[in-house]
């Protein structure tokens, strides 16, 4: 037999075996195929924005969010509290310590929820629950809590209450003001048109 056919097959054998050993002692028990393909079509690995601004706006302390897009654009804008690990770092022996902390909710975010969901698929295929990610990411984020549209008169008065969030959200975030109105304020009285008995909060 070749001598490099013996030598690499020793060498695969030897490494199977260093596999195996650090799987035991560093690492939670991966998840099994079939689980993550049945976790992967399940809804409830998203979070709204809405549910994420009001965690950070209660100052939650079981709430990490993970940025995984690159240092640039974190540097440009990022949530309030977010930490930056990019994608293509996410597996370093370093950063898998935030993950998998009990009683610790991490949210994924990226400009949109594609980078957010591989770094998802990646942490719960090596074992790691109470991974979440953020629907729409940032793009949606803008959309929903920094520049929120005002319902149609038509709307249902469950549609004004969330727009009453988010508009004491966008203030919270942007430190903008509405006449006399303190911007540290969450929820803030907004006059309408022939709504009433609204009930003011979040969603």
């Amino acid at each position: 037999m070749n001598k490099n056919y013996v030598f690499l097959t020793v060498l695969m054998f030897v490494l199977a075996l260093g596999t195996l050993f650090f799987r035991e002692t560093d690492k939670p028990e991966e998840t099994a195929p079939e689980q993550l393909l049945w976790d992967i079509i399940r809804p409830n690995r998203y979070v709204t924005t809405d549910q994420v601004a009001k965690r950070i706006i209660q100052g939650d302390p079981s709430l990490e969010i993970v940025d995984v897009r690159n240092k640039d654009e974190y540097s440009r804008f990022s949530l309030p509290g977010a930490i930056n690990i990019p994608l293509d770092s996410l597996l370093n022996k370093n950063n898998l310590l935030y993950f998998g902390v009990p009683g610790i909710d991490v949210v994924f975010i990226a400009n949109d929820d594609i980078a957010s969901d591989q770094a998802w698929v990646l942490t719960k295929r090596l074992g790691f629950n109470g991974t979440y990610v953020l629907k729409g990411g940032l793009n949606r984020w803008m959309e929903t809590i920094i520049d929120p549209k005002e319902p149609s008169e038509e709307e249902p008065a469950t549609a004004w209450a969330v727009y009453d969030f988010r508009r004491g959200a966008m203030m919270y975030f942007t430190g903008a003001k509405t006449g006399n109105v303190e911007s540290s304020k969450v929820v803030v009285p907004i006059k309408r048109r022939k709504k009433t008995n609204v009930v003011a909060g979040g969603c």
